[in-house]
């Protein structure tokens, strides 16, 4: 790397190294500033790298399971990382064991809770509290051009609408399973769109069941064209679903994603009655 730092490579929603989705990990960040983290994230080359940081005031935990975590792709800082965060959770907890740990985001604080599976470490993160909004149909045109999705193509159980769970994602749903497969877009044209609408994916849904779904995600502002598993999107695609009726309001969802690049993990979502928060979990493994 550019420095001497420790970076260390997991990934998250899988057990299998070759699955799921690479992150970088610098569990002692305090010696790096922005640039330094950006340039650190670029060479990496990962969707995103998450760097470590001693808590702020007041942040609540465990003392020494408490942390301020920020998230950097190879272009730019983002607020929240779901992929990440459940890497990072895992390296801590093979160094600390498995428990509960407290990271201050810039989205706001996420819990995370580690445990330990068939010798393997799962990492379950709640989101902060998220919300759904409207897209405008002028946007939406936009969106679908730069897919090349033709309108007919969408689910219509699926109305198009902009998610947060931390960060903002345009949740569109594919009427088959074939339309999700088949992706081949304009980068430059979605990154354009999604950098004016302040969005870190679009997530992609396919239904397969009535709690499993086919998920993907373009991530031109981050500079890679698809996220092979993506926490945040899945955490407001939980809020999405549970506010539209599309699922139960107390519900497990399991989410699969990256099989198409090759790259198959899958992603736990947990719906709470009487909390609007949402819970992501995976499995998460070192890449040797």
């Amino acid at each position: 790397m550019t420095t001497h730092t420790a970076v260390l490579r997991y990934s998250a929603f899988s057990r299998d190294p070759e699955g799921g989705n690479p992150a970088g990990v610098v569990l002692d960040a305090a010696g790096l500033d922005e640039a330094a983290m950006l340039g650190i994230a670029a060479e990496l080359g990962y969707s995103e790298t998450a760097f470590l940081t001693a808590p702020p005031e007041g942040l609540g935990g465990e003392p020494g399971r408490a942390f301020t975590v920020r998230y950097f792709s190879p272009k730019a800082e983002v607020p929240f990382c779901g992929h990440a965060t459940v890497a990072t959770a895992v390296a801590l907890g093979e160094r600390m064991g498995p428990g509960e740990l407290v990271f201050a985001t810039r989205a706001g604080t996420v819990p995370v809770s580690v445990t330990a599976e068939e010798g393997l470490l799962r990492a379950t993160l709640t989101s902060v509290e998220p919300h759904i909004e409207e897209i405008g149909a002028a946007d939406l045109a936009e969106a679908l051009a730069a897919l090349d999705w033709p309108e007919a193509d969408l689910d219509p159980a699926f109305p198009p609408r902009i998610a947060y769970a931390g960060a903002r994602h345009l949740v569109l749903g594919a009427a088959t399973r074939a339309r999700l497969a088949d992706l081949a877009y304009d980068f430059a044209r979605l990154e354009a769109l999604m950098r004016r609408l302040d969005l870190t994916t679009v997530q992609l849904v396919h239904r397969a069941g009535p709690a499993e779904f086919h998920v993907r995600d373009p991530f031109p502002v981050g500079g890679v064209v698809e996220d092979p598993a993506t926490g945040a999107a899945a955490a407001a695609f939980g809020a999405y679903a549970r506010e539209l009726g599309l699922v139960p309001g107390e519900a497990v969802l399991t989410l699969h994603q990256g099989g198409d690049m090759g790259r198959p993990g899958v992603l736990t979502v947990e719906l709470r009655a009487g909390d609007p928060r949402v819970r992501v979990g995976g499995a998460g493994v070192r890449i040797p």
